[in-house]
């Protein structure tokens, strides 16, 4: 981060500006994610409301043009429900463990000496540490 102090032309008040300098990898990176993480989940949430809609009325398939219109229609709808809400827990996911991975690496860039060198691997490492407490794994194996 730097300050620079312009000086008006016309006599005013010098004008103070503020730079951040942010690395692309810290935004790009939770942002793939994010869309990555979103065309997976509406996939699966998609295909598996349409799995389960039909499971759950396959015994009772419409008989008229107008049962058939409001079948696909009802069927159509929980689809698009499930699958948004399904992209959107799992863009929140990968955007979640993209992001610690990055803020795991800065901090080791931040630091510097040994840590500068190894900072990937100190991400990859507190990644796995996060998934085997959220997931409650063992040691032992």
């Amino acid at each position: 981060m730097s300050t620079e102090t312009h000086a008006g032309t016309d006599g005013t008040q010098p004008k103070h500006t503020l730079h951040i300098n942010v690395p692309p990898h810290v935004y790009l990176l939770p942002g793939a994610a994010f869309a990555v993480g979103a065309m997976i989940g509406l996939r699966r949430g998609a295909r598996t409301a349409a799995m389960q809609f039909l499971a759950e009325n396959v015994h009772r398939p419409p008989t008229t043009v107008q049962g058939w219109y409001f079948y696909n229609k009802t069927k159509n709808y929980r689809v698009l429900m499930a699958g948004l809400r399904e992209a959107g827990w799992s863009a929140v996911k990968l955007t979640a463990i993209s992001g610690t991975y990055v803020a795991v690496s800065e901090a080791c860039e931040y630091m510097g000496g040994a840590w500068g060198e190894v900072k990937e691997v100190a991400s990859c490492v507190g990644i796995a540490a996060a998934f085997s407490g959220v997931y409650r794994q063992s040691w032992k194996g």
